[in-house]
């Protein structure tokens, strides 16, 4: 317990100090880069400050939690508390136990932040706040097909909930059979309502002698049952960047309607897998760190160590992004990849759990 409480301090210590180092030097080098096209308000600048150490800590937490085991770990080697752990009868696995509840903790609690626009979206609010002065913008010219109708919105505001120019294509068979013709909708109550409809029938043959064109006025149509605005936004405008509920709502919603949603279960996997790279790296590397200074040197180790996170991490990266844009599938670039790793961390934890039999005097 002793060792417990010591490990996960330094552990906790060092974690903190290195994500709070890294995020400053990505935010501080953002702002010089794009600080000259920044809004000439101190509000909006505030908050692009914040939403972009938001970002830096969604990229960076990952990482950091892996450098903080790396110098906890150099810590506890040039203090010979490591030697003095293992002499008083705590295990490898004793040791490693904080490292690895410690960055779960932690893990799981950055997924839940992800559960927020502000944390999951805010690369693209600080990027909206940089070329619009607003962190929110309309959608513009948002065409998209649902429960076979064809939907235009000239504007979607999904922040107000509502759209403006609203155009509903029906379609049996190719041919056009109604038209829905509005100057606006808003969502409320599951449904999308279209005050003052204009509804434009065609008949399915034309003749001179025949029925033509039917024109209805309406004081309110409902369509798009649980369409949320969000979901039409990050959807159709083909975003990767989903809260974990939104994502999860368009995953049942649009399982069925013909829509390609690799996009969404990539961000999903990217949310909820790609982080548990970490206990798994953790694991790995652990187990090739020298009890002491007079083995290896800690400092060639510890540009070994780092360099293979950098590498693990970019590679992984790589292959998420690859994903969300739908070059490979999902599973290939994000539930593999994590996969494997967690394998061969697992392999190396009980292969270092099991002592080993003493050979035979012969």
């Amino acid at each position: 317990m002793l060792a417990f409480r010591y490990i996960a301090f330094h552990y906790i210590k060092y974690f903190t100090v290195i994500l709070a180092a890294l995020s400053a030097f990505m935010v501080g080098f953002d702002y010089m880069e794009n600080g000259a096209n920044l809004p000439n308000s101190a509000n909006l600048v505030m908050i692009y400050v914040v939403y972009k150490t938001f970002y830096a800590i969604d990229m960076l937490l990952p990482l950091s939690l892996v450098f903080g085991m790396i110098a906890t770990k150099v810590l506890l080697i040039r203090s010979n508390a490591l030697v003095a752990f293992y002499s008083i009868g705590y295990s490898k696995n004793d040791v490693l136990k904080p490292f690895v509840m410690v960055s779960i903790m932690v893990i799981s609690i950055y997924v839940a932040f992800h559960a927020s626009a502000a944390f999951a979206r805010a690369n693209e609010f600080a990027t909206n706040i940089e070329k619009s002065s607003s962190y929110l913008r309309p959608t513009s010219n948002l065409f998209f097909t649902y429960e076979n109708k064809y939907i235009f919105f000239g504007k979607l505001f999904p922040l107000q909930q509502r759209a403006t120019d609203v155009r509903v294509f029906e379609i049996d068979e190719s041919n056009l059979k109604e038209l829905v013709v509005a100057k606006s909708a808003y969502y409320k109550d599951d449904y999308w309502h279209v005050p003052k409809a204009h509804v434009m029938r065609k008949p399915d043959q034309i003749s001179f002698d025949g029925k033509g064109i039917e024109i209805e006025e309406r004081e309110t149509m409902l369509i798009l049952k649980g369409f949320k605005p969000k979901i039409l936004d990050q959807v159709y405008e083909g975003k990767a960047n989903y809260t974990i509920m939104d994502a999860v709502d368009a995953l049942f919603l649009l399982t069925d309607q013909n829509v390609n949603i690799d996009r969404i279960k990539s961000a999903l996997y990217k949310t909820f897998l790609n982080p548990l790279f970490v206990p798994s790296l953790i694991i790995i590397i652990f187990f090739f760190v020298p009890i002491s200074q007079r083995f290896l040197n800690i400092s060639l180790f510890s540009f070994g160590a780092i360099l293979a996170t950098l590498l693990t991490w970019a590679v992984l990266f790589m292959l998420s992004e690859l994903a969300l844009n739908k070059a490979i599938p999902g599973e290939v670039g994000i539930v593999i990849p994590v996969f494997v790793l967690f394998l061969v961390a697992i392999w190396q934890w009980v292969r270092h759990s099991t002592p080993s039999k003493p050979k035979a005097i012969s």
